[in-house]
């Protein structure tokens, strides 16, 4: 193998793992990826903006175009939360709009050119900086979590102590309780690690391809080879939103519905 090929694979490699390596604080257990932080939170503050912007705007005539869209954001999520969810609950609309629009915006970053935000970033000091938060395993896992949590906590306040009885009883009967046991933690346990690992699959996934386009193409054919991939993945990031979302309504559905 030549000098020339090696050093252009190293070149590549560096490039790679420089993109995908974040800007972190502290060791092991208690390092904090700061990146992670900044771009999550600077989302979440966008939303409460925004929001705060289209409530001061709001009109009883005819309704002005952002005020329009957002009002159809929220009766696309109250249609989903009514069709999934039985009863009413006041917490769960809530709920799901905040984890699309959050997930979406955090998402979004990551059709922004690749090197922009980290360039921006790294100038002003930081040693690396990665723009998409959901691409760090960190956020997904910790969105899922907590929707996790959420119906542990409903399946206990609605069943009671039902909720503990199916460990022993479902799906093999009282007297398979050591296997079923084994199994109902299984199946507790896939809901989280499928809501996070789906989102974090898609999203990392994603960030690769730019990383790689960005990578082997000149600056100047940047679009033409990202705008394709682009297109496709806005779509993407709208899904995998409104899938975490959906998912959310659901598992909290299965926590406040009788086991059949």
């Amino acid at each position: 193998m030549s000098t020339g090929n090696v050093a252009g694979e190293e070149a590549h490699k560096g490039y790679i793992e420089h993109h995908i390596t974040n800007w972190t604080f502290g060791d092991g257990l208690m390092a904090i990826n700061l990146d992670t932080m900044i771009m999550s939170i600077v989302s979440g503050l966008l939303i409460i903006v925004f929001g705060r912007y289209v409530q001061k705007g709001i009109t009883e005539g005819v309704p002005s175009g952002i005020q329009n869209f957002m009002e159809m954001i929220v009766e696309f999520v109250n249609k989903n939360v009514e069709d999934n969810f039985p009863g009413h609950n006041p917490i769960v609309a809530p709920i799901a709009i905040t984890v699309f629009l959050w997930i979406f915006l955090m998402n979004f970053f990551d059709i922004v050119p690749v090197d922009l935000i980290p360039g921006l970033v790294e100038a002003a000091g930081a040693d690396n900086f990665r723009a998409v938060a959901t691409a760090d395993l960190n956020v997904p896992m910790g969105m899922a979590l907590v929707i996790f949590l959420l119906t542990i906590f409903y399946s206990f306040k609605v069943k009671g102590g039902e909720f503990a009885k199916e460990f022993l009883v479902h799906p093999f009967g009282k007297f398979l309780f050591p296997i079923n046991i084994i199994m109902k933690l299984v199946e507790e346990l896939a809901k989280p690690l499928s809501l996070g690992l789906r989102l974090f699959g898609n999203l990392f996934a994603g960030e690769l391809i730019y990383i790689l386009i960005a990578f082997l193409l000149p600056w100047w054919l940047h679009w033409l080879g990202g705008l394709p991939w682009t297109i496709f993945h806005v779509l993407v990031i709208i899904l995998q939103a409104f899938i975490f979302m959906v998912l959310s309504i659901v598992y909290l559905a299965m926590a406040v519905s009788p086991e059949e």
